[in-house]
């Protein structure tokens, strides 16, 4: 017998509930064992930092993480789920500098490597348990226990074998260039890394200016070079002034004194009265001299600084056409010098961003703060021209929130230009959700990849495996196991971290190497996940290549230029191979005020009291129903939390709960079950119900294999509007009705629901593990077994009966109409009528309506449907054209045919109704591009157009119509009786109505059977008596008692 379960359901505390049951029948494990000889379906869990809290972000990439999963274990495959971190880098880094009052790499050093790195090690395992306990809450089924961590030592030697296959097909290199570089985290960082975080910041813009050094064709010494800048710091390291050879520049007299700015930027001097004195282009400038604002670095000149150069990076757009050149921090100024043939550089600033001795006045001041310094003794010095401020798009460090600078720096790049057009060649094989990320902005992104900056100056991270020559720094060895390290150290290799290796040499044909200083960027471990999780190519050989490329993978969309990118720069690098076939891509989700979600402004809800509130199905649902699984970004909203709540789980959970109590009151079997009618033989509502679960199935399967998430939750949701809306409510009776009574139609209604529920929350499953769980565990007979144990429903083509699902279609569109005419008419559905006629000359429409008429009937309450054809008596039609479809190959001849369908006769409108094409303003015209829209032509209240057909509700009361209305109102207030004085809804009643209104006691002598089944009441008795209460404004009162179980 079914156990009988409240309507009522608290969400959180059943999902504590059924994770408890996971936990004592070792669920997730034994649905891998069940699978574990099939075939791998394998997809690469994007490790997190353990740093902090999970959010809401994080909280959807799992949840997709464990929809996907399940959907396949589902669909008969083996799914490893192993749970990764990456522990390495500035995120772990910045924490334990903060906890040690460390600031800048020199005190790390005072302090000790080995203790810093350590103590990095030990703040890895304090934060890995709220992420446990926020991923139980959201049901993701993951691997906590085997999982895999980037310090791990078998981790890290994987990422040596793919630096070393990378270093023996030529594609690492080391090289001295400019790089985005973060001051505060002492790092350079790669390019994709600096497109991160962009903010508007407002920085100074100033003219500052240089004298000529000596006369130089048209240049006089005592010139003024007008220079503009918008990074004063750079100053102190400017080497040259940049022009364009092709602009036009003039020499200009201003106060007695003469400058140099490109003629198109004189209107930057409009407030000054100026004379032109000649102008010349840009090449009969280069090579003047000048004299530099900061002269501590003037013994470069005899080297070739302070010169007016060429690059082809200079233009009119802004500025005065002159640019100041500081090689070490710019990455165009640095290859003009190159090119120019100067080759100096000068470097005042520190690895942590500050002045260092160079410059007195600067020392220890950080570049950003010193820029009002150096304002300053420009103006003191009388070099500073002007100067105001400017809003713009600026980089900071994503990891440290900082401001980036760009600095040279000896660094290690992957040469990821060699193989750009080969990774945007293999990117068109993956299938990507949304498409557009894939087919625009990441191979927009790949085919302008440029070599990749993987080399960090940190401590805490994968050492890069290179020994290097104390005598010949060309001269290195690359080292890709931990093997071939002890073989040529004769050292035992326990740790790959720096404080274990950076004292270790190599001694060779009589050389030693020591090991470059810098680890890897941690992008590079992110990149390399696919081999490091199963120790790739040192263990599990077979099993990493029979599931590569992954099946699937699933992040945000700044991952495109994060963690996809690094994937597949690797993949192809290694394989010639994408790392994935398929990707989801989401959105960002934003606080409810459109704003990024923050911690300081509270403005989101805290994920952990969500849950605790609503529980993990709701929210899983709300996510995977979003804007943000197509892309877009997403303001989250617990109101809509609420809502998906309200409209999914609570009405599934109302069906079950439904069936659950009518099945337990009338002690229905399994056995009972099974003597059900065949399908066929039911009821036409039962062939409805199993042919739309059936077609939903067939979709979402559809869907499922190609990974449209968002494609999947409309029509599960609309399912649950049809199976408690439609199906439920209108089959209410056969379930009420008393055993003994049409036995075999009662059975075959508890059948149907009972199957329809079982598929349904399997289809479901996936998506809200715990609901439907609990549900699947009060409809079957068998113990310590799950819902995720069974394999996933297929759509059976012997069960869609599509004319059917037409049909109720039909229905429903008629029912929605007559009722918001109802509403609009002021005439509620007890009320019953006597008719609605259905419009229309089409045969299809009327035999649909024949096989569903009594389900109309019903839910609209007429006593009859009528067909009416002449529809030309009361409808006409209005003909506009397709503007979509017509508009690119009509041109502007689609206007006159808008004129001519506006002026249309009638007997042209017949000709076009009934023809293929027409000849409209001597066009010929395809009719099915031409829109077609129904008008009435009768102006009568009860009269409704529902696109390709009419209707007219009869509106006219007689006394049967009333007193049934009256029967109706009665059972109502029945009905509510009933719930406040708390009776079962399987309590059978005596009723007594007191009245002496003489309409209510014929109302009630006339439909007092109906009455009584629709109340459970054994008796029904009038006593003609007077009373104040009132039931529908008639003097009535109503006596209800409750009968002993055997009556």
């Amino acid at each position: 017998m079914f156990k009988r379960v409240d309507n009522n359901i608290n969400l959180a505390s059943v999902e504590n509930e059924i994770s408890d049951y996971w936990d004592e029948i070792n669920a997730f494990q034994t649905s891998l064992n069940n699978r574990k000889n099939n075939q791998i379906f394998r997809f690469y869990d994007g490790p997190p930092f353990p740093t902090g809290s999970p959010h809401y972000g994080n909280l959807l990439a799992g949840v997709i993480k464990d929809i996907v999963p399940r959907y396949w274990t589902m669909r008969g495959y083996y799914v490893e789920r192993r749970f990764g971190w990456d522990v390495h880098g500035l995120p772990i880094e910045m924490e334990v500098q903060k906890n040690l009052n460390l600031e800048d790499p020199q005190q790390i050093d005072e302090y000790g490597i080995d203790k810093f790195n350590e103590a990095c090690r030990a703040q890895v395992q304090t934060n890995t348990e709220n992420w446990e306990k926020i991923t139980r809450k959201i049901g993701r089924w993951v691997d906590f226990e085997n999982d895999y961590k980037t310090m791990d030592i078998d981790f890290m030697e994987s990422v040596w074998w793919v630096f070393k296959e990378l270093w023996e097909k030529e594609l690492i290199y080391q090289d001295y260039k400019v790089l985005p570089y973060s001051w505060a985290a002492s790092t350079p960082l790669s390019n994709f890394e600096a497109n991160m975080d962009y903010r508007e910041v407002e920085d100074p813009s100033i003219y500052f200016t240089l004298n000529a050094r000596d006369d130089f064709n048209h240049v006089k010494k005592g010139d003024k070079f007008l220079v503009w800048t918008t990074t004063p710091w750079c100053i102190p390291g400017n080497l040259a002034i940049a022009v364009g050879k092709d602009i036009e520049y003039s020499r200009i007299a201003l106060n007695n004194e003469f400058y140099w700015i490109a003629t198109e930027r004189l209107e930057e001097l409009k407030e000054y009265e100026i004379e032109n004195i000649l102008t010349c282009d840009g090449s009969d400038l280069i090579g003047a001299t000048y004299i530099p604002a900061y002269q501590e670095y003037e013994d470069l000149f005899l080297d070739g600084a302070f010169r007016l150069i060429h690059s082809d990076d200079t233009n009119t757009e802004s500025g005065s056409g002159l640019v100041s050149q500081a090689p070490a921090y710019g990455e165009s100024d640095f290859y003009a010098l190159k090119n120019s043939g100067i080759e100096v550089i000068a470097d005042p600033v520190t690895l942590s961003g500050k002045f260092d001795h160079t410059f007195s006045e600067l020392e220890g001041l950080n570049v950003k703060d010193a820029d009002i310094q150096i304002m300053k003794q420009l103006k003191d010095r009388g070099n500073l021209f002007s100067q105001k401020t400017e809003m713009h798009s600026y980089p900071f460090c994503w990891r440290t929130g900082t401001p980036l600078i760009y600095k040279a720096i000896p660094t290690w790049f992957v040469n990821v230009e060699k193989i750009r057009d080969r990774m945007v060649e293999l990117n068109q094989s993956t299938h990507w959700v949304p498409g557009f990320i894939g087919e625009k902005r990441f191979s927009n992104w790949l085919g302008n990849a440029r070599d990749w900056a993987i080399s960090r100056n940190r401590y805490w991270g994968s050492c890069i495996p290179v020994w290097i020559n104390e005598d010949d720094p060309n001269d290195k060895i690359c080292i890709g196991s931990v093997s071939e390290l002890e073989n040529l150290t004769g050292e035992n290799i326990t740790d790959l971290h720096r404080h274990y290796l950076d004292d270790l040499t190599i001694e060779k044909d009589g050389k030693t190497y020591r090991r470059t200083s810098e680890v890897l960027d941690c992008w590079f471990e992110s990149g390399a996940m696919p081999y490091g999780q199963q120790h790739y190519p040192f263990e599990n050989e077979e099993l990493f290549m029979e599931g590569f490329p992954a099946d699937f993978i699933a992040e945000g969309l700044d991952q495109t230029r994060g963690w996809f990118y690094t994937l597949t720069v690797l993949a192809v690098a290694l394989f010639d191979s994408v790392a994935f076939k398929n990707c989801i891509t989401t959105g960002m989700i934003l606080a409810e005020d459109g704003r990024k979600m923050s911690k300081s402004l509270k403005n989101y809800p805290d994920p952990e009291e969500l849950l605790n509130e609503y529980g993990g199905d709701s929210l899983r649902a709300y996510l995977i129903d979003s804007p943000v699984v197509r892309g877009e970004p997403l303001k989250f909203s617990e109101e809509g939390v609420k809502l998906v709540t309200r409209n999914i789980i609570l009405p599934l959970w109302n069906s079950y709960s439904f069936f659950s109590t009518y099945a337990n009151a009338d002690e229905i079997t399994f056995e009972e079950l099974e003597k059900a009618s065949p399908l066929e033989e039911r009821s036409l509502m039962d062939r409805w119900i199993v042919s739309s679960l059936q077609s939903l199935i067939k979709v979402v399967n559809e869907k499922m294999e190609n990974y449209y998430l968002y494609e999947v939750i409309p029509p599960l949701m609309n399912f649950v509007d049809e199976l408690t809306n439609w199906y439920v409510r209108s089959n209410r009776k056969r379930f009420w009705k008393e055993k003994g009574v049409d036995d075999v139609d009662k059975i075959n209604a508890f059948k149907t629901l009972h199957e329809v529920l079982i598929e349904f929350n399997k289809a479901m499953a996936p998506v809200l593990p715990f609901i439907c769980e609990k549900i699947y565990q009060g409809l079957i007979d068998d113990e310590k077994t799950s819902i995720h144990y069974c394999d996933y429903p297929e759509s059976n083509p012997k069960f869609i009966d599509q004319d059917l699902e037409e049909s109720v279609d039909l229905a429903k569109k008629i029912i929605k109409s007559v009722r918001n005419l109802r509403v609009k008419l002021k005439l509620p559905n007890k009320q019953p009528l006597k008719s609605v006629t259905i419009i229309s000359n089409n045969e299809n429409l009327s035999k649909k309506i024949a096989l569903i008429e009594n389900l109309i009937m019903n839910e609209i309450n007429v006593k009859e449907i009528k067909i009416e054809k002449n529809i030309d008596a009361w409808i006409d039609y209005e003909f506009k054209p397709n503007y979509e479809k017509l508009g690119p190959s009509l041109g502007k001849d689609i206007n006159k045919v808008a004129k001519y369908l506006k002026n249309i006769t009638n007997e042209q409108k017949k000709h076009l109704l009934e023809s293929d094409t027409i000849d409209a303003a001597g066009l010929k015209i395809n009719v099915e591009d031409i829109i077609v829209n129904l008008t009435k032509k009768r102006d009568d209240d009860g009269l409704d157009i529902v696109g390709e057909f009419s209707l007219l509700l009869d509106t006219e009361l007689n006394q049967d119509l009333l007193m049934e209305r009256m029967s109706r109102e009665l059972v109502s207030y029945i009905q509510k009786e009933r719930k406040n004085q708390e009776f079962d809804v399987t309590d059978r009643i005596k009723l007594t109505i007191l009245t002496d209104d003489e309409f209510v006691q014929k109302t009630v002598e006339s439909f007092s059977t109906y009455i009584k089944s629709e109340t459970l009441a054994i008796d029904l008795n009038i006593e003609i008596s007077s009373t104040r209460n009132k039931v529908h404004n008639k003097n009535a009162e109503i006596l209800i008692s409750r009968l002993a179980n055997d009556s």
